[in-house]
């Protein structure tokens, strides 16, 4: 039987030691300040945006929200990421994706600071990830290194398969197990001889939005199983991208769904606005070259 990674527990320990580095921000006389825009009526990016709220009250983060109309032209959005970008008090800005028909999210992004991206989205931050060279991480492919840690499982050396290509998991995650000298496998939905190659996998990460993708039978026994996804079955029930009830006896470690990657992305985005908020101050004190 599989150990259960909590994704729950490793983000309450996590916001515990944020807690204390915004502390010691605040006592140097900065406070780290997320800045939220929101575009239209979205119930679901109410929600997520709800809960970065609350994660940053629980932290003392200073938290603040621009909500604008769904018929919000796209330059008055420009103009509002431009007047955040150069805003000194800020030091973290989040447009909640995804936008409105009309509005060009790869264009108003563009526009976004990179020293201010904490969603790690800027080209210019995802060109630092190739590179191994980074300041911030996207939150989900973050929070997933900082669970395979937890586990005690070295990355080095092991054959670690991501299904999933997105920009904003699938890709990230390969470079981040790469620079820590993991032997990664890419796969999606063009793969061929798929189960043969998640059977080689000491490290598995599934992020392709597929309800109970993953069975039993495509894990390598003693594998860790990190599950990204989010989706309702038939039953309306919440369930990852693996099939838990199949995988958890055959696997050495996995993450529950919910409580297991979930938790962690937020917190991540909360570490990313203590160190652009760093930043800011190494910049300020001219120790910063940027």
């Amino acid at each position: 039987m599989a150990t259960i990674i909590s994704g729950k527990e490793v983000a309450a320990e996590l916001r515990q030691q944020i807690k204390i580095e915004v502390q010691n921000l605040k006592n140097r006389g900065i406070t780290p300040t997320l800045a939220v825009i929101l575009v239209g009526d979205d119930p679901a990016s109410k929600v997520y945006v709800r809960n970065k709220s609350n994660a940053c009250n629980e932290v003392g983060i200073a938290y603040e929200e621009y909500t604008l109309p769904t018929e919000t032209p796209e330059n008055q959005l420009i103009d509002l990421v431009q007047t955040l970008n150069q805003s000194p008090h800020v030091h973290g800005i989040l447009i909640q994706s995804p936008l409105p028909a009309g509005l060009d999210f790869k264009k108003v992004l563009e526009i976004l600071s990179p020293e201010k991206d904490v969603d790690a989205f800027h080209p210019y931050n995802v060109g630092k990830i190739m590179i191994g060279d980074y300041e911030f991480l996207p939150c989900t492919p973050a929070g997933v290194m900082e669970l395979i840690h937890k586990t005690g499982v070295e990355v080095t050396g092991k054959n670690c398969v991501v299904i999933g290509r997105s920009n904003i998991v699938g890709k990230p995650q390969a470079m981040l197990l790469l620079k820590e000298n993991g032997t990664v496998t890419i796969c999606h939905s063009k793969t061929k001889n798929l189960k043969e190659i998640t059977r080689q996998a000491d490290i598995l990460i599934v992020a392709i939005g597929k309800g109970e993708f993953v069975t039993g039978d495509m894990v390598k026994p003693g594998a860790v199983v990190i599950d990204v996804g989010m989706n309702r079955n038939a039953e309306g029930k919440l369930v990852g991208d693996v099939n838990f009830a199949q995988v958890e006896p055959v696997a050495g470690y996995i993450t529950p769904v919910p409580g297991g990657v979930g938790p962690m992305t937020i917190t991540m985005l909360l570490k990313n606005t203590v160190k652009a908020a760093e930043l800011s101050e190494k910049k300020c004190n001219g120790s910063l070259k940027l």
